[in-house]
């Protein structure tokens, strides 16, 4: 796991954050905004068991105010250590009238880690975006688990009620190791329950060779609180099969 978690690092496609939700997702903000509006805050706990032989923890604090956000958090585990982290990201419409958002974001971390992302964002209700991710490629363990150094593409639909649909692609495009995430995701409100599907199909050259796996999320938001569940075989392309929980509330 850890020569993976060196090359694979964090990336923000428009704040990508489909483990640790330490950021925005394609197509999020119509979705969201009302809610934070009253409920800034976000803590999320998560707990990471690695194939039965050991577990992570991580802790991470969000703050969001109109379209932007700022987060704090900490990860831990017997193998990589305790690494603490921090970031920001926005989206900014420049045009009065029209939909087009551009969304950067930064994030630091302890050791050394630098890194950031660059989106644009076109469309309602269908929306497509394009971003683009770079790091200093210093350690750092990767929450989000999709490649990071990396080009990333998304086509969606969404609406006033807060269903929201896309693909995304996520694919490396400076380390030469061919990795790729692709993403088909399900949002929509269910009364005061909202519900996430996130089915993971990845493919490239992994610690021993050639991945080729599936993984999936389900979410569950209801009222203040949320529950995360992860499936994520091959985690950031290691021979480490990863199950993960986060719970967290709004307030």
């Amino acid at each position: 796991m850890r020569s993976a978690c060196l090359a694979v690092i964090q990336l923000a496609v428009a704040g990508i954050a489909h483990a640790s939700d330490e950021a925005r997702l394609p197509g999020d903000a119509a979705a969201v905004r009302a809610a934070d509006l009253e409920k800034p805050f976000k803590l999320s706990l998560g707990e990471y068991r690695y194939g039965g032989n050991f577990s992570g923890q991580d802790v991470n604090l969000r703050y969001r105010r109109g379209d932007s956000s700022a987060w704090l958090g900490s990860y831990r585990d017997r193998d990589f250590g305790t690494q603490t982290r921090a970031g920001a990201d926005t989206s900014w419409q420049p045009f009065a009238g029209s939909t087009l958002a551009l969304q950067p974001s930064v994030q630091l971390a302890s050791g050394g880690f630098v890194g950031g992302s660059f989106s644009v964002e076109l469309g309602e209700p269908w929306f497509v975006q394009a971003g683009i991710g770079r790091t200093n490629t210093r350690p750092y363990f990767n929450l989000n688990f999709d490649p990071n150094d990396a080009q990333s593409y998304a086509v969606g639909y969404r609406d006033d009620s807060g269903q929201t649909y896309y693909l995304m692609s996520v694919r490396d495009d400076r380390l030469g190791t061919r990795q790729r995430h692709t993403h088909a995701v399900a949002r929509w409100p269910a009364g005061p329950t909202r519900l996430t599907v996130d089915v993971l199909h990845k493919t490239g050259d992994g610690d021993n060779g050639h991945v080729d796996a599936w993984g999936a999320t389900l979410g569950v938001d209801y009222l203040d609180w949320f529950v995360h569940v992860v499936r994520d075989p091959r985690q950031n392309f290691s021979d480490v099969n990863a199950t993960r929980l986060t719970v967290g509330r709004r307030f």
